[in-house]
């Protein structure tokens, strides 16, 4: 569903971090459960963990991982949180992009690893990196490798195997990955048909793991590629800051439409934020529970003497003087860009600086030349 304020809003999502995507960039792709309370349309009982029963919204969102910008955001009613809602807008994202400002890869979490999203993907040449339900046939794949020799090192205490797998669904076999971790300290089981719980000797040999399974096209490492997914855990974070603190769950609307405007409203004054403090404090992210007290806690004033305007800030912060020295150093870098940029350029151009800027403080190359090939150095 698209209406003339939806298509205005996904118009100026793209437009602001459009000259951010000449560096190689990784789409998140996730949904998340936004309870409801009273009578809205589209609030229907779905997937919902931390209150079941509880009729719901879900927010399929695609964002930039690392900057945790949002590239896009469709609202459903509660029951739609099947990958099957998410590929129609995940797939419109990816079209409407030129060809070298499509994300180096796709990341999503269990419930992706489906034969049309991974098909789609594999026909618009973007790969991806699924993680893989434990389903029956996942499991017996496991317990065939459990044993078998060729486990080697994947980091963060994980140890890794590839293979091939065809579950039922898919039309060809894909190259998976499957990552375990030993388990370890003192592990209690609980049963529901017995009183007590029961424990397990950490004498007793036995060998405990967690593990996930992921499927994937990159050609990279199996180090590479299990680093490369645990990163996707910082997309948790967006999501976090966007509903505690920038509204996304709180506001209430009668009608979906209405809704989805808010909802994209909402992330585009994010990215924006998002933009304006990497600009200010590049070394690090800062959320909005901090951000906005520390740089927004001043009362200006402007005054006029001898033909001049004068603004006057009164900063109330404890660290004002850590906020004026970023907001100078903003301000300054606004002005020198300004001066030097000829006076033809429209305002799309001076943006464009600004996030050459932040690619070239973050990523440490210079992206005023040429960009390098987009696939090379990536992992």
């Amino acid at each position: 569903m698209s209406s003339p304020g939806i298509n205005w809003l996904q118009t100026h999502l793209d437009a602001c971090v459009a000259p951010l995507l000449s560096a190689p960039w990784i789409l998140d792709v996730d949904v998340t459960v936004k309870p409801l309370y009273g009578h809205q349309e589209g609030a229907l009982l779905g997937y919902n963990p931390k209150k079941p029963g509880r009729p719901s919204h879900t927010c399929h969102t695609y964002q930039m991982a690392g900057l945790r910008l949002v590239r896009g955001v469709d609202v459903e009613p509660g029951n739609q949180s099947h990958s099957n809602t998410t590929l129609p807008g995940l797939l419109k994202l990816i079209d409407r992009l030129p060809p070298n400002q499509r994300p180096f890869c796709v990341r999503r979490d269990a419930g992706f690893g489906h034969d049309a999203v991974m098909q789609g993907l594999e026909e618009r040449q973007i790969p991806y990196l699924f993680k893989l339900r434990a389903t029956k046939n996942v499991k017996r794949y496991l317990e065939k490798i459990f044993w078998a020799k060729g486990w080697v090192n994947a980091g963060a205490g994980f140890e890794g195997r590839e293979g091939e797998l065809a579950l039922s669904g898919w039309k060809i076999a894909r190259r998976v990955i499957v990552l375990r971790r030993r388990l370890k300290g003192e592990v209690a089981l609980s049963d529901t048909h017995q009183l007590a719980p029961g424990f397990l000797d950490t004498d007793v040999p036995t060998q405990r793991y967690e593990y996930f399974v992921l499927v994937t096209d990159l050609t990279h490492e199996i180090r590479t590629l299990a680093q490369l997914y645990r990163d996707r855990a910082d997309s948790e974070n967006t999501f976090d800051e966007l509903k505690n603190q920038w509204g996304w769950g709180g506001f209430t609307t009668q009608d979906l439409k209405r809704c989805r405007f808010n909802a994209m409203a909402v992330a585009l004054i994010y990215n924006w934020w998002s933009l304006f403090v990497r600009l200010a404090n590049p070394k690090a992210r800062l959320e909005a529970i901090t951000s906005r007290p520390f740089l927004l806690s001043g009362v200006a004033r402007q005054s006029r003497h001898a033909g001049q305007q004068h603004l006057v800030i009164s900063h109330t912060h404890r660290y004002a003087h850590l906020a004026q020295a970023m907001l100078t150093r903003v301000s300054r870098m606004l002005q020198e860009w300004a001066k030097t940029t000829a006076e033809q350029l429209d305002p799309d151009a001076l943006w464009a600086r600004v996030c050459e800027h932040l690619m070239t403080t973050l990523t440490g190359v210079n992206w005023l030349k040429p960009p390098p090939n987009r696939l090379a150095g990536v992992g």
